[in-house]
């Protein structure tokens, strides 16, 4: 308690001073150093400004190339997006014109079958593989190698159509995200400090595996613009095909529907010709059966009129055979008669077989004209399946180019 109580000790003179001159000492030492650090935190603030500014304009320089990339490969895209929307819609044309074309070669692959089943309805040797049916054998494997073609051609446009398609779909994918990515792109561009929606972002400096780099971004709009390319191409080479398919296809169409056309026209002739030919024929048989027929007439008339002269000869034979005794003498009047009788017997028999021949004669014009006029019926059959039907059904016939 006693000790509690003491009294602080007391300093020497020399100490006091001693301990004022540290106090200056350390002071002097603490500004000397607060003014270097001082001086080294205003040249590193003037240092990071100068940076910070510095990388600044540089990130302000690399968007800026980046916002020019982005447009010059965005102009890329939209040129060859029109180009193949443009060629897409001309291809699309030609589409309908191989519809139209195909749906064109029905109705003449109809009519070609129609005039072979027609004239499967000749009768008789009018029936024949005759060069008009070869033609329309002809026409018909023409127009439906046509239609296999077309068929064909069509499947190809559609899937070139489709390929076309699927082209403009990744441009258009690839477009938005470059209007997007420009977008952004902007909107960092016009970004500054006063910026009222500026703010901290959480790690921000992250890299993850979703990002690709510049070459890969280059190749994958190039490979988009390339691909693009190739179905435009591939479109333009399909177009000049349609069109070479559709002109050779409507040549050819055109050409064996004038060959079939000149061959019923030859034939329709030919049988025109050989109908007359049966006609005129049919005339002299008509004619030659009227002569024969009043042949026939004389021939059974002058049997009639012998009756006359035989039965005179026979009664006088008879009656000169009734003389008397010795009367009954084969004088020369009795040799003569008998001779008369034998010449009149065997002229009426030689008069029949005249008649009979005349007869069979007869019956064979009768046998011609009728075989005649059963052919003038076929060949008029023949004329009307030709030149009524199928020549008349195929004036109808016009092959479109289209």
């Amino acid at each position: 308690m006693a000790r509690l109580l003491q009294a602080a000790p007391k300093f020497h003179p020399a100490e006091w001073d001693v301990a004022n001159r540290m106090q200056w000492a350390s002071t002097e030492s603490q500004k000397s150093r607060s003014e270097r650090v001082t001086a080294e935190s205003q040249r590193l603030l003037e240092e990071i400004e100068k940076t910070t500014q510095k990388t600044r304009s540089d990130v302000n320089k690399k968007i800026e190339q980046r916002q020019e990339e982005i447009k010059f490969w965005k102009q890329e895209l939209d040129n060859k997006l029109e180009q193949i929307v443009h060629e897409t819609e001309v291809l699309l044309t030609f589409k309908t014109r191989l519809e139209k074309s195909l749906e064109s070669c029905k109705e003449p692959l109809a009519i070609a079958q129609k005039c072979l089943l027609n004239r499967q309805k000749r009768i008789g040797i009018d029936l024949v593989h005759d060069e008009v049916e070869h033609e329309l054998l002809k026409e018909a494997e023409v127009l439906q190698g046509v239609i296999a073609l077309l068929g064909r051609t069509l499947e190809q446009t559609s899937e070139q159509i489709r390929l076309n398609r699927a082209a403009k779909y990744n441009l258009e994918m690839d477009l938005k995200d470059k209007f997007a990515a420009l977008m952004i792109d902007d909107y960092c561009a016009s970004l500054t400090n006063n910026t009222p929606d500026i703010r901290y972002a959480d790690n921000p400096v992250k890299i993850d595996g979703n990002f690709v780099s510049p070459e890969d971004w280059r190749d994958f709009s190039n490979i988009n613009v390339e691909k693009a390319d190739k179905q435009r191409n591939n479109s333009l080479a399909l177009r000049a095909l349609i069109d070479s398919i559709l002109s050779q296809t409507a040549n050819d169409m055109r050409r064996q529907c004038e060959t079939v056309n000149t061959a019923f026209r030859k034939r329709v002739e030919e049988v025109k010709d050989a109908k007359h030919k049966l006609e005129t024929l049919l005339a002299m048989v008509l004619d030659e059966t009227a002569s024969q027929e009043k042949n026939i007439a004389a021939l059974k008339k002058a049997i009639a009129d012998k009756e006359g002269p035989v039965k005179v000869a026979q009664t006088r034979l008879e009656a000169r055979n009734r003389r008397p005794n010795v009367e009954l003498c084969c004088d020369t009047v009795q040799y003569r008669l008998i001779g008369e009788v034998q010449e009149i017997t065997k002229n009426i028999e030689r008069l029949k077989d005249a008649l009979a021949q005349a007869e069979a004669v007869l019956k064979g014009l009768s046998r011609r004209q009728l075989s005649l006029e059963e052919e003038i019926q076929v060949k008029e059959n023949t004329l009307y399946i030709d030149e009524v039907l199928c020549m008349q059904m195929r004036e109808s016939l016009c092959i479109k180019s289209f």
